[in-house]
This record gives C-alpha cells, structure tokens and sequence, in this order.
C-alpha cells in the first residue's frame, strides 16, 4: 500500500501588511478561506504521482480541495476537517506590529513550546494525526495507493504517524508548495 502526502500549492495570501497579534487572528481565518493562487501550477513530479494514485483525499480547506482539483487525477474520495493544518494560538497583543509571517513563525514556536491559546494543542494535533491516519490507512487498504493533499505542519505531524504505525518514508514530506513524501506498507 502506498500513502504520499503533498503539500497543497500556493494559496492566495491575505495582505502581508504589519499587524498586531490580534489582528494576526483575524488574518489566519481570511488564510483559512483562501483558495489556490491561480499562479500556482501543480509540478510535474504532482502531476505524475497524482496519476499514479488510485484515491485522493484531502482537508476541507479550499487551498488543498483546489490543489487536489487543480491536479485532474480523479475525484475526491474523502475531504474531512480531520485532516486540516494544525491550527496556530492567538494572543491578545496589540502594540507590538509584525508581518504575519513573522507572526506566523512566532507562535508556531509557542505552539511547539505548548502555547496554545484558542487552539488545539500539540498534543492535541499529535491524537487527530492518529485518528487521519487510520483513515487513510483503510482508504489506502480499499485503493490500494491515496494521494492526500494537506498542508506543511500537518504533513509533517502525518508522518512522524505514518512511520509510528509501521509505514517506511521521509521524516519530513517537504515544506514547500507542491512537495511530498510518498510511504509504503505492507497489505495485512
């Protein structure tokens, strides 16, 4: 059986103007409504693996519903809020202005570090993982191969699973748009 997890391509960025970490909050649910760039053009190598694939799967996030399209492999067999990116704190800080990828990267860390205000938690991310995999892992049992098109940290979170449950691939699927990691396993 084989699972590869892609990252969605390159999703319309809300203004990448400063604000406050506050207002950083209300960017991320403007991020979390956008859809694929249309600049952004499925790779070669996503092409060719998605063709490969016999289901696809991916969050309810427009920029991975879009990518998975965007891909023409075939129709979605599962799009579920299980697998959508992990979701990042917010603070209630309003003096200091930071772009919002900075702001990004800062509570990433915290996140990381346990910081996890009116999110899920790391913790928290790590046991949905487990529920994500053991669905791709029946999809991949019915299908045989599943293309999943999901999202950086999540991806990453997905693997460390993947490996945990037995499945042999890269400790990190790759970061950048259109990247992926591809796992195996044997049929039980």
């Amino acid at each position: 059986m084989k699972i590869t997890l892609l990252r969605h391509g390159k999703p319309i960025i809300p203004s990448l103007k400063k604000l406050s970490a506050s207002a950083f909050y209300e960017w991320v649910q403007e991020y979390n409504t956008s859809g694929l760039s249309p600049s952004s053009k499925p790779t070669t190598q996503a092409f060719s693996c998605a063709n490969e694939c016999n289901a696809i799967v991916c969050s309810d996030l427009p920029r991975s519903i879009e990518s998975a399209k965007a891909l023409n492999a075939g129709d979605i067999v599962l799009s579920n809020a299980v697998f959508n990116e992990a979701g990042l704190p917010v603070a209630n800080w309003q003096t200091l202005k930071l772009s919002p990828k900075i702001w990004a990267v800062t509570f990433r860390v915290l996140w990381l570090l346990g910081y996890s205000r009116n999110s899920e938690s790391f913790k928290e991310a790590k046991i949905r993982a487990i529920e994500a995999v053991k669905k791709l892992t029946e999809i991949a049992h019915d299908y045989e191969s599943v293309l999943f098109v999901g999202h950086g940290v999540y991806n990453r979170i997905l693997a460390n699973e993947l490996r945990r449950s037995g499945w042999s691939g890269p400790k990190n699927p790759g970061s950048k748009h259109w990247s992926m990691g591809v796992y195996e396993c044997k049929k039980t």
